[in-house]
């Protein structure tokens, strides 16, 4: 895993946790508001996506098409599983258990699918990332998942990130092993999800301005950076970098995000959180040692 890879998967968490947040403000609206975002990815990644497929950047099968759908529809469950989680739950506690459920299962997929072999020190990074987030979650208190909105929390956080780990091996196998470009397969991913969602907006077309009213800013947000933040990780993974290592590397975005919280909502930020962060990036440097960056 080069330098270079090792950058891309930085900057996709700075970027991941910023539309989360993004995303937590709009919960209210539901799946009308993951269409718009899907809207706005459609338009502003289309020129993007034309420009490789006339230069023919991606190997196209029937296989890969394959994959490209079946990305299309766990990333539309993905989609909605995340935000009824943020109408239900804190961000708090929906973002870290998905962030952290993740990495864990995706690694488990890469071994078992992708004949990945993580060291004995990557796997120590993995555990030292997961108990990072759990400390920056609950402050040291897991009576936090006991709280109100705790339980739905801990159940949607799950589930999404079920969903994150599905996902990221269909999506990793798509780029290694079928020739599938980063930017193609998310754009055409996100093109799926519109035309799945669309009956939604047909149906009910005022009822769908009235959700989206004062929200457009946040989709344009999302619409934009979303899609950014993932094909940096996929680019990361076609430039050769092991998925066992970038999946767990991705989940320093809570740390991003718990420092946001601190310095742009001016959110309480205990000992215990911050022990966390340094537990978390303790679990990054591990994991990109054990990738040989060091």
């Amino acid at each position: 895993m080069t330098l270079a890879s090792v950058f891309l998967v930085v900057l996709a968490s700075l970027v991941h946790a910023t539309w989360n947040l993004l995303a937590k403000r709009a919960a209210i609206v539901g799946p009308v508001f993951v269409f718009a975002c899907n809207l706005v990815a459609c338009v502003a990644y289309a020129p993007w996506a034309f420009y490789l497929l006339a230069r023919g950047a991606t190997v196209w099968s029937r296989a890969g098409a394959s994959f490209i759908f079946l990305s299309g529809l766990i990333h539309l469950a993905y989609s909605l599983c995340l935000q009824r989680g943020y109408q239900l739950a804190d961000l708090s506690v929906v973002y870290p258990v998905a962030r952290g459920t993740g990495p864990m299962l995706a690694t488990l997929g890469a071994v078992l699918f992708l004949h990945e072999a993580p060291t004995g020190q990557a796997l120590s990074g993995l555990a030292a990332v997961v108990v990072g987030i759990g400390l920056i979650a609950t402050q040291g208190d897991l009576a936090a998942f006991r709280r109100p909105g705790g339980q739905a929390g801990m159940r949607w956080g799950t589930g999404t990130g079920g969903l994150i780990a599905a996902y990221t091996v269909v999506d990793a196998y798509a780029v290694k092993e079928l020739g599938v470009a980063p930017v193609v397969l998310d754009w055409f991913s996100n093109l799926l999800r519109f035309f799945l969602l669309a009956p939604l907006v047909i149906a009910s077309p005022a009822r769908a301005r009235a959700s989206m009213k004062g929200f457009w800013p946040l989709a344009l947000g999302i619409g934009l950076l979303s899609p950014l933040s993932y094909i940096l990780v996929l680019a990361a993974l076609d430039m050769g970098a092991p998925l066992s290592i970038v999946a767990p590397m991705r989940e320093m975005s809570m740390m991003v995000g718990a420092l946001m919280g601190m310095v742009i909502l001016r959110e309480k930020v205990g000992r215990w959180r911050l022990v966390g962060c340094a537990v978390l990036a303790a679990g990054v440097v591990l994991l990109s040692e054990a990738s040989g960056t060091g």
